[in-house]
């Protein structure tokens, strides 16, 4: 018996040592560390505290990241500021509960700053990733000596406070990343601004980049997407003490987070498990109109017309000669002055997002005809409306000054009043004034466009052996809503369309560089007269691309037609067309991986816009390098919108007897038996990627063994993991391998011969910027060469023998 004594005693021990093993998981103790290889879980096991170097980069820091989750997606970081150059970083929790983080000579790189000090503390991990050290018995986080969500970084979490802390003296705030592989502070923040009533405000540095209207009481109130639904909650807590917005979770097993990424751009993700990875879910930013005062003060922005900027009713522009050629920066003025003595009225609008309310004041307590009242004894007060809308409305909200930042916003139903002069409110304004402006416009420019395509058919009627050129009596006037340029304005910029001027030519006529007299740049699109095929792809330009705005798409400033001539005019991108780099042994040099990479993304995102994001849902058709412009930064722009098309409801593909686009980058199903969806971009987008990679063109690409397509050899590559041989030489050198070998992936899924198996473009942005396991890819379509011709002269012959299919393909020069 006392020879088992020993034995029970080391067991004992034994099962003390993992009891505190096993409490010290989630936690540390004063006096304990943590040191490079080794990590804390959190008791649910959501998430990991320990030491880790961005995916291109040797630095150490200390993060928090997901631990459950495939990606482990990086939440927090604690010396974002300040890394580690090797593995030998120590955290530590000291006797006073402050969390300090050594290097090798014992300095210290980091530490957290606390207003007291502790007793008995530890520092714990908990299941919502807030990393809090606090008493060891005490579990109420207001009593937290110091916690990590109260010092977020670029990720707002379920249950985080965006916002401030009046009795501690903390506003918290996302602040973005310098890059992927940099975590210290970027350039852009996101807070809830306070200065006036509460509204989300995105800065680069101490430029407002864009606004979400003031919080409505459901919401904000120029963010509809944010919507009730089966994944978060959200709201926002306004007293004495604190404001701040959050959400929560509903799901626990659906994690959510709000990302606020390297370029400036707000992002919500949500993670799904039968892809293994996360999902964009929505955006605060969705178009141009978000750009915080993109029509300057009093003016007014709708995404869906062109020109997208009006002024409010009863304001003119402010410079009339600048507002023509689409510079709305100086906003509008009024047309006729207030009159403070008592003769002011106002006009109501709907369907708006209210203004900045930096320059705002509010009453929880008045109702709305009391906030009129006092805003009327107030010469300074511009409008009014209430706070909160749930119910019949309550509360009072003024603003002075300039009305910054309106947009329209269908699904507004908030009651928004603009002071006038009397003269201005007439009866005809007694009801809703927003939308009578919108039907006074609308009728102003029907009546100008249709005058303009009057004079056009009647100078060109005759031309045409009795069609009347380019448009007929039953075009949709919204189809010339763009701002008019005169043809003398075209000749004078473009040196008489001279030579020298001339960018390319194509299918629909050549596209020009012009000056015009303010010293703004502008390419001219201009149509041949003997281009019969261009008069449809005319239409299909002015009616589409005026209406979409976004970062990665081309912008249009206008159009002419006088005459004969027929022309459009664009934003003019220095760099031409990507085919001018990636198909260039020696201009593709100055095109390094994380500039393709970039490109890849932005005209990823421009896509999904078009399919997702825009009012009319448009697909390309004729997705291509030649269609792929670059700006300044050599950031892409999608352009020529001549043969897109647009679906409506719960449309989602449609058939044509009329295949257009180029051969090499049509679908199977489209080129040979005229289907086309969204996935016929999508399968667009994967060439366009794999010409991207390896500076190769599909169209004539012929393995010397095989006689395999580009798509053919990518695949056989893939297949027998020899990714790296599909790279083009000038990036060999120097690239991220990781986001090659992930982009030739997204590639390979997406050019798959079934449309059913191509993801979706919301699924390819995620996939291209996650570290989400990806599904095998299937042999793609046109595997060989051979088949893609196939697919043309079958295509040819078919329409010579049964007139099935009209194929007409473009081949466009860079513009």
């Amino acid at each position: 018996m006392e020879s088992c004594f020993p034995i029970l005693l080391c067991g004992l021990c034994f099962m003390s040592l993992v009891l505190q093993i096993s409490y010290a998981l989630d936690s540390i103790s004063a006096g304990q560390n943590i040191t490079d290889g080794q990590t804390i879980v959190s008791a649910g096991g959501n998430f990991e505290l320990g030491f880790f170097s961005p995916s291109n980069s040797k630095n150490r820091y200390v993060g928090i990241s997901y631990e459950k989750l495939s990606t482990g997606r990086v939440v927090w970081v604690a010396n974002r500021e300040n890394p580690l150059k090797d593995s030998s970083g120590v955290l530590k929790l000291t006797p006073e509960g402050v969390l300090i983080l050594l290097n090798l000579t014992d300095g210290v790189v980091w530490s957290s700053n606390v207003s007291r000090l502790a007793q008995n503390p530890i520092a714990q991990l908990l299941d919502s990733a807030n990393f809090v050290v606090k008493e060891e018995n005490d579990n109420d986080l207001g009593n937290a000596i110091w916690q990590s969500f109260d010092h977020p970084c670029n990720s707002l979490l379920a249950d985080m406070k965006l916002g401030k802390d009046r009795e501690k003296g903390l506003d918290r705030y996302l602040t973005s990343w310098k890059s992927r592989d940099d975590p210290s502070p970027g350039e852009f923040t996101y807070r809830l601004d306070t200065s006036g009533y509460p509204q989300l405000i995105l800065m680069n540095r101490s430029v407002v980049q864009s606004s979400s209207g003031p919080w409505n009481g459901i919401r904000f109130s120029g963010i509809p997407q944010l919507t009730q639904n089966a994944v978060f909650g959200f709201g926002l807590v306004f007293n004495q003490n604190e404001i701040y917005y959050y959400f929560n979770l509903l799901k626990s097993s659906v994690p959510s987070i709000l990302v606020l990424n390297e370029n400036g751009i707000v992002e919500r993700f949500n993670w799904v498990d039968r892809t293994q990875g996360w999902i964009l879910y929505s955006s605060p930013q969705t178009d141009d109109c978000d750009t915080y005062a993109s029509c300057g003060g009093n003016g007014s922005c709708n995404i869906a017309t062109s020109p997208k900027c009006t002024c409010l009713t009863g304001f003119v522009p402010k410079d009339p000669s600048n507002w023509e050629f689409g510079d709305w920066s100086n906003g509008c003025v009024r047309r006729t002055e207030l009159d403070c003595s008592g003769g002011d009225k106002f006009l109501k609008y709907t369907q708006v997002k209210l203004p900045d309310t930096r320059q705002s004041w509010f009453n929880e307590r008045m109702n709305l005809q009391e906030c009129e009242q006092t805003c009327l004894r107030n010469c300074s007060c511009t409008a009014y409306s209430n706070l909160d809308i749930r119910g019949q409305g309550s509360g009072c909200l003024l603003w002075f000054g300039v009305l910054m930042d309106i947009r329209l916003v269908n699904d507004n139903v908030q009651e928004f009043y603009v002071r006038m002069a009397a003269s201005e409110v007439g009866s005809s304004f007694s009801g809703n004034t927003g939308a009578r402006k919108s039907t006074g416009i609308i009728v102003g420019t029907v009546l100008s466009a249709v005058l303009l395509l009057g004079i056009a058919a009647v100078f060109t009627k005759y031309r045409k052996d009795g069609q009347i050129f380019g448009f007929s009596h039953q075009s949709r006037s919204e189809d010339l809503d763009l701002p008019m340029f005169g043809l003398t304005t075209l000749v004078n910029a473009t040196g008489n369309f001279s030579e020298d001027n001339k960018l390319g030519e194509g299918g629909f006529g050549a596209v020009y560089k012009g000056v015009l007299k303010n010293d703004q740049e502008i390419a001219v699109k201009r149509l041949s007269e003997n281009s019969r095929q261009g008069q449809v792809e005319f239409k299909n330009e002015v009616a589409y691309i005026a209406k979409l705005q976004h970062r990665n798409l081309i912008k249009i400033l206008g159009c002419c037609i006088q005459v004969d001539e027929m022309m459009l005019i664009y934003e003019f991108l220095p760099n031409r067309s990507l085919d001018c780099f990636i198909f260039d042994q020696e201009r593709g040099v100055s095109l390094d991986w994380p500039r393709r990479f970039t490109i890849i993304n932005g005209v990823a995102l421009g896509l999904l816009y078009l399919h997702r994001d825009s009012r009319l849902r448009i697909i390309h058709r004729d997705l291509k390098a030649e269609n792929i412009l670059l700006d300044n930064e050599m950031n892409p722009k999608i352009s020529d919108f001549g043969l897109a098309r647009s679906f409506g409801g719960n449309e989602s593909e449609a058939n044509t007897k009329r295949v257009v686009g180029t051969f090499g980058y049509m679908s199977p199903e489209y080129a040979i038996n005229g289907f086309y969806s969204v996935k016929s971009d999508v399968f667009s987008f994967g060439v366009l990627v794999l010409e991207i990679v390896s500076g190769k063109r599909n169209r004539g690409f012929n393995h010397p063994d095989k006689c395999l397509s580009l798509l053919g050899y990518a695949w056989t590559l893939s297949r027998d993991q020899k990714f790296m041989e599909l790279v083009n030489p000038s990036i060999a050198s120097a690239f991220n391998p990781v986001e090659v070998l992930r982009s030739i992936h997204v590639a390979l899924l997406c050019v798959q011969n079934n449309p059913h198996d191509r993801p979706e473009m919301s699924s390819v942005v995620m996939m291209l910027n996650s570290e989400s396991t990806l599904p095998q890819p299937k042999q793609p379509g046109f595997f060989y060469e051979t088949s893609a011709s196939e697919a043309s002269s079958s295509s040819d012959s078919r329409h010579k023998k049964y007139s099935a299919n009209e194929i007409t393909i473009s081949h466009l020069l860079p513009r």
